[in-house]
């Protein structure tokens, strides 16, 4: 170290292997290596942290998925984040999470904050198997025996919709998000019949106001068919005004969505407070939210009846528990973002926050292929429409690196659909 002072954070070749606290001591655990792992088994690039540590055999796994920029954040774990925590005490959490936050100066946004999270989990999963305790009895333990989830149905036709709808129903969910396609590309999460606008320089685009006409339609004939007793939500991916959410909102009162979600796209949610007073649907939004400071304000502004937090993306499961413990006093409840773009380590953080806060609203779930459960052992699985967290001290969830290298990452399937994401006139709309 240069100096003499022995919290000196830079070697003598200009180096950061280690960044000591004050309160730094020479024996006790620590962190010996950081890196990033990326698979794709089932094609979506997952990005997985582990933090290896002095003790033979501990270490911990994070989860870091932001699929469209994958290489981006394994880079910042690699490169940047990773030196400024190996040779720290991996029980110094709080600590180690506000110096990767603080170290970068500019900060937040997904990439950054995948990162951190991935950190930030892997010293949550460390700590559990210390402790010899599942994650979520360091938080607290249970409020709740199992988290019931919902998951999506979707097709090109309201009847194709909604014979997926009563096949998860049979299945034991209780909540299922529907999601209907139309002329040209679709609606989100649902194929569209392509072609559909064939006078318009965009003949698969996507049309606002046949969307509007529509999705009333399909939550009129899901009543008719799936009855009253059923919990169903729908997203509208971003892809409306604020005066459009609205009126969507509004023609889908009488069918009593539990939530309408993402409503508006990132730049409009400083309107989402007057959307909110104007709906009588509860709004659900967050997962785009790419810092603390961002989901702080849509939850104490009156913007949401639901924080739909991407727990990978604001940090880690340390902030997440923070913004939760605040939705808890100001009414807000979670309905945390878990898509196949997740990997099942976040599942399992999810999961940890879900059975141990109070202000648990909603959890969406996703079925994971065979391949996934050969790199992630352990892989949380939905039983009658309910997921509970493993018992096993951390996460409870594995990964086996012989098994994720047969699966790599493929770059640009996100932006390609992205691209088409268009109105009938060919104007790019927001995805």
């Amino acid at each position: 170290m240069t100096g003499s002072d022995p919290n000196a954070l830079l070697d003598s070749d200009g180096g950061l292997p280690q960044a000591r606290p004050p309160w730094h001591r020479r024996d006790g655990l620590r962190v010996t290596a950081v890196r990033a792992v990326v698979t794709a088994p089932e094609g979506l690039p997952l990005v997985v942290v582990r933090v290896d540590t002095s003790e033979p055999g501990l270490y911990g796994l994070g989860c870091a998925t932001f699929t469209q920029r994958y290489a981006a954040v394994a880079a910042a774990v690699d490169e940047h984040v990773g030196p400024l925590v190996v040779g720290r005490n991996p029980a110094d959490i709080e600590d180690i999470t506000r110096l990767v936050h603080y170290s970068s100066y500019w900060r937040g946004g997904p990439v950054l904050g995948n990162a951190l999270s991935g950190i930030d989990q892997a010293l949550w999963d460390i700590a559990g198997k210390r402790a010899g305790m599942p994650v979520y009895e360091l938080l607290g333990g249970r409020s709740r025996s199992a988290v019931e989830v919902y998951s999506h149905a979707a097709g090109a036709t309201v009847q194709e919709t909604l014979e997926q709808a009563g096949a998860l129903l049979e299945q034991g969910y209780r909540h299922v998000r529907l999601q209907v396609g139309g002329p040209g590309l679709g609606t989100y999460g649902a194929p569209g019949t392509r072609g559909g606008y064939p006078r318009s320089p965009h003949p698969d685009g996507w049309d606002t106001a046949q969307y509007l006409r529509a999705t009333p339609r399909l939550f009129e004939a899901a009543r008719e068919q799936l009855g009253e007793d059923v919990s169903l939500m729908h997203d509208v991916h971003s892809r409306l005004t604020p005066k459009q959410a609205v009126v969507l909102a509004r023609a889908l009162e009488p069918y009593g969505l539990s939530f309408l979600e993402d409503v508006v796209a990132p730049e409009f949610y400083d309107r989402l407070p007057e959307v909110r007073a104007a709906s009588p649907v509860p709004i659900a939004v967050g997962e785009q939210i790419g810092n603390v400071t961002d989901a702080v304000r849509l939850i104490r502004d009156g913007g949401i009846d639901l924080l739909r937090l991407h727990t990978s993306a604001v940090g880690g499961l340390t902030p997440t528990r923070k913004l939760v413990a605040l939705a808890e006093l100001l009414g807000v409840r979670t309905a945390f973002h878990s898509p196949g773009d997740i990997s099942p380590v976040g599942v399992a953080a999810n999961l940890a926050v879900d059975v141990s806060t109070p202000a648990f609203g909603y959890q969406e779930s996703h079925t994971y292929n065979e391949a996934t459960h050969e790199v992630f052992p352990g892989t949380p699985v939905v039983r009658d429409g309910h997921l509970a967290p493993s018992e096993a001290p951390g996460w409870g969830v594995d990964l086996d690196e012989r098994e994720a290298a047969k699966y790599p990452p493929v770059k640009f399937l996100h932006e390609s659909w992205a691209a088409g994401v268009r109105h009938p006139d060919g104007g790019l709309n927001a995805p």
